[in-house]
């Protein structure tokens, strides 16, 4: 039986859980996600989770923080002033905006506090700090040719 292995590509059906049970993230109803096994499209915990696994085989996965999306960094947590908001848009937590740096880079931001003269800003993935847990089927395994010329 053919084993996923670094440089196949893949694709699978999964289902993805914080460690208390809450989704966030299912191709359930779509297609399978397709990725490239070892070129960083998804993280490290993934891609070292369906390494050796086999068409239609299924287990599940825990990926601790360091091979997710990291800790928190308290770097990326910054205060804004309500001032500098737009005069029709109305802060909420949860709100999700986009900032852009000095150097054009946009940069997705979530609204974690409202103060009265400032807003704390979390620039970090909404998952950084979590252990995830994922459901994985291997539906497809696409392994590149293998050619060698004289």
């Amino acid at each position: 039986m053919q084993q996923v292995k670094s440089g196949d590509t893949v694709k699978v059906h999964y289902h993805g859980r914080l460690t208390d049970g809450t989704t966030f993230d299912s191709s359930e109803g779509r297609e399978p996600l397709q990725f490239e096994v070892g070129a960083g499209m998804v993280i490290a915990g993934f891609d070292n989770g369906v390494t050796g696994m086999g068409v239609g085989e299924k287990k599940t996965i825990h990926i601790p923080v360091h091979e997710a999306y990291g800790p928190k960094d308290e770097n990326m947590i910054v205060e804004f002033p309500i001032s500098n908001f737009p005069a029709d848009l109305k802060p909420e937590v949860g709100m999700q905006l986009n900032m852009t740096n000095g150097g054009g880079q946009v940069i997705p931001v979530t609204i974690t506090e409202i103060g009265a003269e400032s807003v704390t800003l979390d620039a970090n993935h909404p998952l950084a700090g979590q252990d995830l847990v994922f459901d994985i089927e291997v539906v497809d395994i696409n392994s590149p040719s293998r050619i060698i010329m004289p």
